[in-house]
């Protein structure tokens, strides 16, 4: 395999789009060597690194240089990144291999693998239960990893397929079911289900972010919406329209923005303005495949994977993979004021 860390690549400017309300347009695209499907991507605000699905491998870059610092390898359908500093560990989900991968924080160098449900997809680690979540799309259920442990602590049956995880900090953690049209509340320690909401006009939910203040979940749907629901009592409290093919929402939680980024290019940005009450103020121009995303905060950055050329009918990876166009190269678009 060759060693793409080996090879310096700068950070390439492009030509910047009107900037809409909130003022944020796409201003660079970070090239990364090597074709192949994608998924999510992670920030490392510690680092300042991104950690880029992609393949069969996680590229690690440098997010203000764009130079490349390293790779994970053998992670065969990787689709998720989660990062512990506080046990100086991170975890991918290889979805091909049903595995999760264990890798050092500091180092990249795999330090062992834990199994997992069948297809595991979505990982994060949830702050207030001190765990590891994976949805395991096809064996519907959440694998859950103690950390500083290294081991499974066991599965979570969900009676659906479960996608995006979100937590309140304090133990308790949101999954949306895509095949069920539900979001679960779960508790990760006593490893189970406490609540199951159903989400009335949501197809398909699948991105998921959380304002831990007001206590509302952001929940992106397959039919082009996005719903604003009480984390507590399942109430939808709001809905807007969004692009095609969401597949990631985050929420800023000092500038009170909910981002919402869908395959056809486009990132929905709806402004908090109390628990009640939700504005639509911007959209922000991408490139098409461009459906997940991480964002920095701290630096007003969110982070775009995607390759050039996808054309209008596609949107997205699972697109490419039934031959409708031939991935050009792969960047990851930086979106900033």
């Amino acid at each position: 395999m060759i060693r793409f860390r080996q090879l310096v690549l700068l950070v390439v400017p492009i030509s910047l789009a009107l900037a809409g309300e909130t003022g944020y347009k796409v201003t660079r695209k970070i090239p990364i060597p090597g074709e192949g499907g994608w998924d999510y991507v992670t920030y490392d605000a510690a680092g300042a690194r991104l950690f880029v699905a992609h393949a069969t491998k996680v590229d690690v870059v440098d997010a203000n240089s764009g130079k490349i610092l390293g790779e994970i390898q053998k992670t065969p359908g990787v689709h998720g990144i989660a990062l512990v500093p506080e046990a100086g560990k991170g975890y991918v989900s290889a979805g091909e291999a049903n595995i999760i991968v264990e890798f050092d924080l500091k180092t990249l160098k795999v330090v062992g693998h834990v199994p997992s449900g069948t297809k595991p997809d979505a990982i994060v680690y949830d702050d207030g239960s001190r765990r590891v979540l994976v949805s395991n799309g096809d064996s519907d259920d959440l694998t859950v990893i103690d950390p500083f442990l290294g081991r499974s602590l066991g599965p979570i049956a969900l009676g659906g397929a479960p996608e995006y995880i979100a937590g309140d900090g304090k133990g308790i953690v949101w999954v949306n079911l895509e095949d069920k049209n539900e979001t679960l509340m779960v508790d990760p320690k006593a490893m189970a289900v406490k609540k199951r909401f159903k989400l009335p006009g949501c197809d398909e939910p699948s991105s998921l972010a959380m304002d831990r203040e007001t206590r509302r979940l952001f929940i992106g749907c397959g039919n082009k919406k996005l719903l604003v629901l009480d984390a507590d009592s399942g109430t939808v409290v709001t809905q807007f329209p969004i692009g095609d093919h969401v597949d990631a929402t985050t929420f800023d939680p000092a500038k009170k923005l909910v981002f919402t980024s869908t395959g056809d290019g486009k990132i929905t940005v709806v402004r908090e303005d109390s628990a009640d009450k939700f504005t639509v103020v911007d959209t922000i121009t991408t490139q098409r495949g461009a459906k997940t995303m991480a964002l920095d905060a701290a630096g007003g950055r969110i982070f775009l994977p995607t390759v050039e050329g996808v054309p209008a009918p596609a949107t997205g990876p699972p697109s490419a993979k039934r031959g409708m166009y031939k991935p050009g190269p792969f960047v990851v678009l930086v979106v900033e004021k």
